[in-house]
């Protein structure tokens, strides 16, 4: 978990452009990491949920995923209209879980399920309860994806909040939790709108553009595409053809860069 001290560092340096002695402004920077790594630390417990229930490997049951499509399209009807920001958002979820066309295609059964009225939301979460019981980061985590589609939205609203709380209730998730899941949500997108992080998210697309995949490629395709051009452009494989220097700076060049762009999207998506 890093964004704490990523965000903090970034606070610490604006404040620090504001005070005139260079003491201060290394003050204000340490300040700013100390308080961040604090929230790393205090939120590490559930940072790793993505990566040890394996989002994407296919390990969450048919069951979750219908609970938390329809809970999901609950959630966004329940102030009278579904948005474009919520839809988009939905649709990332299903590519962070890696589904499948047909998966995909089921969980947006399953939304338009949830939006129904006389959606049984109490009985679908205490059946997700007694399922999974013993699996508290499977909680979180279903909370954490409901909240990166509620969240993608300008406002927040009450009757939205009410519902995220019953479902924590339901699921014995405590007020302390929830505020640490909505806090690092927003802490994240604060991030991407920054300078820095749109330098992030700037870097990103250019290991996709890297590789020759888009955002929604699955693992699996990055990884056999990361495969395929590290095949071809190794500089053992154009030994044979008696490369000149340049050829060989080349290859050696395009290979670090594949490299460097398959590290940082196996970083980002949890790949294995």
């Amino acid at each position: 978990m890093y964004w704490g001290k990523i965000i903090g560092t970034f606070i610490g340096a604006v404040v620090g452009v504001l005070l005139v002695s260079p003491v201060l402004k290394v003050l204000a920077v340490t300040a700013g990491f100390f308080v961040g790594h604090q929230f790393d630390r205090g939120f590490a417990a559930h940072s790793h949920v993505f990566d040890e229930i394996g989002v994407g490997k296919g390990r969450l049951s048919e069951d979750y995923v219908r609970s938390l499509f329809m809970c999901m399209g609950h959630l966004a009807k329940v102030d009278g209209r579904v948005s474009e920001d919520e839809i988009r958002a939905a649709r990332v979820v299903m590519h962070q879980l890696n589904l499948s066309p047909a998966q995909v295609r089921r969980s947006i059964h399953w939304f338009d399920e949830g939006k129904q009225s006389g959606f049984p939301l109490i009985h679908v979460m205490r059946e997700l309860r007694r399922v999974h019981a013993r699996r508290s980061d499977q909680r979180l985590l279903f909370v954490r994806l409901l909240l990166e589609v509620t969240l993608s939205k300008s406002r927040f609203n009450q009757r939205e909040r009410a519902l995220i709380w019953t479902i924590c209730t339901e699921l014995d998730i405590g007020r302390v939790e929830l505020a640490q899941l909505e806090a690092m949500i927003r802490a994240q997108r604060g991030f991407r709108r920054s300078p820095a992080g749109s330098a992030d998210t700037a870097r990103v697309r250019h290991a996709y553009r890297t590789l020759g995949v888009d955002e929604s490629s699955t693992n699996d395709h990055i990884k056999k595409s990361y495969r395929r051009l590290m095949n071809r452009n190794h500089p053992d494989k154009i030994a044979g053809s008696n490369p000149d220097d340049a050829d060989v700076a080349e290859a050696e060049r395009r290979t670090r860069e594949i490299r460097g762009a398959y590290e940082m999207l196996k970083a980002r998506r949890s790949i294995r």
